[in-house]
């Protein structure tokens, strides 16, 4: 008899609440996170995220609902929430000496292991972490969540507040961990653009509710594309755009298709055989911020 595999899948929520009497924080949300991910958790304040990964975590209780997780023994979880735990008088060295004492670690290696990976380990032995630069605080932060080698990492904020250095030092990091280590990784952020350099899977949350799950391919697939020109005479142009089954929209002053860029020199002779005059003619493709804002915004539109 042939035994199925396990599935991929390392953590699963299927119709999870959590209500605060009449208010659902969260509402129904079924998600998959997969062994590999680094899945990238979108959402306005208020919108949810914060309560999803405290049920996550099991700092509160769920309302009703399943969250399941899918490890051979009890899976190791490592979080940084609402920024690093540390003691402020005590150096780098030391906060992981007394969390690996806390967390019964007897491998004397790890502790210089992980300053070696956060970036720590050259760090002046005096310096305690109250004098700390933001990204160092953060490196820290993280250091103490892999500790144990967790087999998944959730990151809330990892970099804000962080300068361009400590922006790059912390996505080295995100990345290294997931391809040396096949850490998956849940970061909630509200820098979208730094989330689109290593996000391979996102959901959005609104208002409790997950309205949307996509991997970075489909992501990339959904993106809007379109060419927005400005021309000698608009309703004619909209005309024969139309009659070409091409899908026009106007917006204010501006005719948009929905189109890829190679389209353009078939459209511009198209105009021109019809002596219409372009005065505006680009090309753009929705980033990862504009497509959120753009979903969110349809919602409410429809709502």
């Amino acid at each position: 008899m042939k035994v199925a595999s396990r599935s991929n899948y390392l953590v699963k929520t299927d119709d999870l609440f959590k209500t605060y009497k009449e208010y659902h924080a969260v509402n129904e949300v079924s998600m998959t996170i997969n062994k590999g991910d680094i899945y990238g958790f979108i959402g306005k304040n208020g919108a949810g995220k914060t309560t999803f990964i405290r049920l996550l975590t099991q700092l509160i209780e769920k309302s009703s609902g399943n969250l399941k997780f899918n490890a051979v023994n009890k899976m190791k979880m490592g979080a940084v929430i609402e920024g690093p735990v540390c003691y402020p008088y005590l150096s780098a060295r030391d906060n992981l000496k007394y969390y690996a004492i806390q967390r019964n670690i007897k491998n004397k290696k790890r502790i210089d292991e992980v300053l070696e990976f956060v970036g720590l380990a050259n760090v002046d032995k005096k310096k305690v972490f109250k004098d700390y630069s933001l990204g160092m605080k953060q490196r820290l932060g993280i250091g103490l969540a892999i500790l144990d080698n967790p087999e998944f990492l959730i990151l809330d904020e990892p970099v804000n507040g962080l300068d361009p250095q400590g922006i790059v030092e912390i996505r080295e990091i995100i990345h290294r961990l997931n391809k040396e280590f096949g850490t998956t990784i849940l970061i909630s952020s509200h820098i979208l653009t730094e989330l689109s350099l290593v996000a391979s899977r996102y959901g959005i949350i609104n208002e409790g509710s997950l309205i949307k799950e996509l991997t970075s391919e489909e992501l990339a697939e959904e993106c809007g594309r379109s060419i927005s020109l400005k021309s000698s005479v608009a309703s004619l142009t909209i005309q024969l755009l139309n009659k070409n089954n091409y899908q026009v929209e106007q917006k204010d002053d501006l005719i948009v298709i929905k189109a890829e860029k190679e389209t353009m020199p078939a459209i511009a002779k198209l105009l021109f055989e019809h002596n219409i005059y372009l005065t505006h003619f680009e090309y753009r493709e929705e980033n990862l911020e504009e497509y959120y804002l753009n979903l969110i915004d349809g919602r409410a539109k429809h709502d």
